[in-house]
């Protein structure tokens, strides 16, 4: 099994999030996995960059509601800043995403002819109050976009390699945190099996917080 951790640095991660995560690997090896920390060859800004191509692209399917001025001023600034971003696109910027993404899909596959599996943080923060709009600011470095605090998920989703998210455990405040087992193309069922097998290992489906997540109260008007 490949670990990708923060991807050598790349990523940011609240603390004490990465390691939550580290140590749940462990049921992996008590059920007899070999996990070997890995990051692969490639230029994560670059795929970062197609991947924001790619939303802003598939975000044109809303520009119906965009061009309507009612449905407009019902969209969240962070629906607006994607579509008009897509609108935007070149044929040419749209090409080179397809290009990097299809290089990203080969790098994984190569992946795959070492590790059955690859496992990742399922995200880069603990659960926060949900009267914060989105984390601005991760592990110390400011958050360009909305969803830079999720850019762990970003490169699974591009390959398009099915992917399970698994629980690794609470921190001192009771709060969790997960993984992203991701396996081959087409090999869904061996990821549940895989799953299923971790849950069997931990049983997390019958534990608990060690005491009751304090979540912040939100201020009230």
């Amino acid at each position: 099994m490949a670990w990708m951790g923060d991807l050598g640095g790349h990523l940011a991660f609240e603390g004490g999030l990465l390691e939550l995560c580290e140590s749940s690997l462990r049921a992996f090896e008590d059920l007899g996995a070999t996990v070997e920390h890995v990051v692969p060859d490639f230029d994560f800004d670059e795929l970062w960059d197609a991947f924001l191509v790619w939303r802003w692209w598939h975000s044109v399917d809303f520009a119906e509601l965009y061009d309507d001025p009612k449905t407009r001023a019902q969209l969240k600034p962070e629906a607006l800043w994607e579509i008009e971003n897509g609108l935007r696109l070149s044929a040419r910027e749209i090409s080179r995403a397809a290009e990097v993404r299809t290089r990203w899909y080969q790098a994984v596959a190569q992946l795959f002819e070492r590790h059955d599996f690859v496992a990742a943080p399922a995200t880069q923060v603990f659960p926060f109050d949900a009267a914060q709009h989105w984390p601005r600011e991760v592990g110390g470095r400011t958050m360009d976009t909305y969803h830079r605090w999720m850019e762990t998920v970003a490169p699974w989703s591009l390959t398009g390699c099915p992917v399970l998210a698994l629980p690794a455990g609470f921190d001192d405040r009771g709060l969790p945190a997960g993984i992203q087992l991701i396996g081959p193309l087409r090999q869904d069922l061996s990821v549940l099996a895989t799953g299923h097998l971790y849950e069997q290992q931990t049983q997390w489906v019958t534990r608990r917080p060690p005491e009751p997540a304090h979540y912040p109260q939100a201020a009230r008007p």
